[in-house]
């Protein structure tokens, strides 16, 4: 048995998963950089947590409305040269952002322009970069480890980028996160240029995109699994995220601390995130994945209102250890075994109703919570937001034995228990 099966990590044997999981690690790094450098730098420009919650709504609801016909896309086209253009439009916005910094020239409607257009990118980069897992490893008995890697490593990156993120602006300067951030895309398109890369056929049937669409809403609710665990990613991504947008009024505010405690606080969620995704990259099947993504949402929401309590920094760090760990548990379980179960010839579309109900519904949550924390403050928001979340834990869990009944329709459908 070699090092890699020690560690039950086999998609490391294919050469190009190492490369796509060097560049892709190092790129998602610096985009949540930039997202945590962009919030900042919104609070420090305005100190509203209204206008917070719109920079965040502007950045992501192109992925509400978009999301599903970058499905269809990514099912039609090439997914590798899909995302080495997208890259590239990524990598010249960070930079824009960089150069206005830099300048002292940026304004509020720069940034909302920036964060509109980073969205309108991601409706089409997120399905096709999920979408093409599949196509880079050698071997189909090492599709669910690399499934279960790389849902670790963009949802790891969202948690563990803003804690570097957070530890450079106090450093060195805001700027300077939009600068990497850019130039972390290097890693990422170099990685997929060096890939060999076999086309992949698929069987494409005849419609537009507007019935391509309808297919992947009707072949995804048809199923009460992959219809249970797409309500509950919209739940937790509307009410249980908010935090990522209300995080530098507590560093700032409540606990009296700057940019470096609010890198500190981002760290600790990160090591928390990053504790459940070697967790779930050891695992070897999807056996007992449901029960992980029903308890995590009441993981995530003991951690919140624990956090919106705390007035005691080193409490605060120990409960964003497991606001990292519920999040990273629930978003990465459920696209795994989204993944697991899907037929290739709709992947893209079901990883776009993924996308649209995790990414696509950041927006309208980050919007929610700039409004609530405005009036009620940032500690009672979060408060109502770790109940909601741990509300929708009993309900999911108690379907659960109801949605493992429909095992004959999905063969998989069996390992959600």
């Amino acid at each position: 048995m070699n090092y890699q099966k020690q560690l039950q990590l086999p998609a490391f044997r294919s050469r190009n998963y190492r490369l796509f999981f060097v560049g892709q690690g190092i790129s998602l790094i610096g985009t949540w950089m930039t997202q945590l450098a962009t919030v900042w730098l919104v609070y420090g420009l305005t100190h509203s947590a209204l206008m917070l919650g719109l920079v965040g709504f502007t950045s992501q609801i192109p992925n509400f409305f978009l999301a599903p016909f970058g499905g269809v896309f990514v099912d039609r086209f090439s997914r590798y040269r899909t995302l080495i253009a997208t890259q590239i439009l990524a990598m010249i916005q960070s930079l824009a952002l960089a150069v206005l910094v830099f300048t002292g020239v940026v304004q509020i409607w720069h940034i909302i322009a920036l964060s509109l257009l980073q969205g309108f990118i991601n409706a089409l980069d997120a399905p096709a970069r999920q979408a093409f897992v599949p196509e880079l490893v050698e071997r189909r008995d090492d599709l669910a480890n690399a499934i279960a890697i790389n849902s670790t490593m963009i949802n790891g990156a969202r948690l563990i980028g803003p804690a570097i993120g957070g530890l450079l602006i106090a450093q060195i300067g805001v700027a300077y996160c939009f600068l990497v951030d850019g130039l972390s895309y290097i890693a990422v398109i170099g990685g997929l240029l060096a890939m060999n890369v076999k086309p992949l056929k698929i069987s494409i049937t005849p419609g537009n995109p507007l019935q391509k669409v309808a297919e992947g809403f009707v072949y995804a609710f048809s199923f009460p699994p992959i219809r249970a665990i797409l309500l509950l990613s919209t739940l937790v991504s509307l009410i249980g995220l908010q935090n990522t947008i209300l995080v530098p009024i507590f560093a700032e505010t409540i606990l009296e601390g700057g940019a470096e405690t609010l890198g500190f606080l981002m760290a600790a969620s990160g090591l928390g995130a990053l504790s459940g995704g070697i967790y779930l990259a050891t695992r070897s099947s999807i056996v007992g994945i449901g029960k992980l993504i029903a308890i995590a949402p009441a993981i995530l929401g003991v951690g919140l209102i624990a956090f919106a309590v705390s007035r005691y920094l080193p409490l605060s760090l120990f409960t964003m250890l497991f606001v990292g760990l519920g999040t990273i548990l629930q978003i990465a379980a459920s696209n795994t075994f989204l993944q697991t179960i899907v037929d290739e010839d709709k992947r893209g579309r079901l990883m776009s109703l993924y996308t649209m109900s995790f990414l696509g519904m950041i927006p309208v949550g980050n919007l929610l919570g700039g409004w609530l924390a405005s009036h009620i403050g940032a500690p009672n928001t979060l408060i109502i937001d770790g109940i909601v979340c741990i509300i929708g834990s009993v309900i999911f869990y108690r379907q659960l034995p109801g949605l493992t009944t429909v095992r004959s329709l999905i063969p998989t459908c069996k390992s959600i228990k």
